[in-house]
């Protein structure tokens, strides 16, 4: 268990900041199934859309340092990829 002061307070933040980095992650698969759904509807005026929203909410995950860059490389270029093939 942590004993010093500084600890104890480095405790406190990862806490603090592991529950604003899971929000964040949430946030990103929330937009990244939108566009899914999109693709599996058919909809490829509303999958382009969604796509539009999503890239730069992945983006700032690689920036925040939440995702890592070559994960949310590999989202953008797959779901680009489905999205021109509707």
């Amino acid at each position: 268990m942590a004993n010093t002061p500084q600890a104890r307070k480095r405790i406190r933040r990862n806490d603090r900041r592991a529950e604003i980095n899971t929000n964040r992650v949430s946030r990103i698969r929330t937009f990244v199934k939108k566009v899914e759904a999109a693709l599996a509807g058919g909809d490829k005026a509303a999958a382009a859309e969604a796509l539009k929203a999503a890239q730069p909410e992945l983006a700032r995950g690689v920036s925040r340092g939440v995702i890592h860059k070559n994960t949310a490389a590999r989202k953008m270029s797959r779901l680009s990829k489905r999205v021109a093939a509707l």
